[in-house]
């Protein structure tokens, strides 16, 4: 799709979009300011936006040098399948390029990002504020 373009600031993102479209594709989400606070804070972000709509979004935290973590990539139902997905990625890849980059990928979502050449972690492990929520969810045993 040609008419996509991404950005890499916050420059006229609503924040009320972002945990809506968290909640349409079954993502965690929060309120409107916390979502504001985690992009801001972030190490890199990318909006993608077809004409004045925002589609989707995602972001990374580092340090810049050894380590990196992608969040929060989600991409509107009607616009997945066309690559923008793949492409927020890969933008954000760069962003930390050097960087062994992590993620957790929803149940179910693992495909996508093995395309991607991410691989399964044997030995990774989480501390969440909700674990019951994400037991529930599959994302913990």
């Amino acid at each position: 799709m040609n008419n996509i373009t991404y950005r890499f600031d916050t420059t006229g993102v609503d924040w009320h979009l972002v945990p809506k479209i968290l909640e349409e594709v079954g993502m965690a989400f929060r309120s409107p300011e916390k979502h504001e606070a985690s992009f801001l804070h972030s190490y890199a972000v990318v909006f993608a936006w077809r004409e004045n709509q925002l589609i989707g979004f995602g972001r990374a935290i580092s340090d810049g040098v050894c380590q990196a973590a992608l969040y929060d990539v989600a991409i509107l139902p009607d616009f997945q399948g066309m690559g923008i997905g793949r492409e927020v990625v890969s933008h954000l890849i760069r962003m930390c390029e050097g960087c062994n980059v992590i993620l957790y990928a929803a149940p179910g979502k693992e495909p996508f990002y093995q395309k991607l050449q991410f691989s399964r972690m044997k030995t990774a492990m989480a501390l969440f504020s909700d674990p019951e929520r994400k037991r529930e969810r599959g994302f913990i045993e």
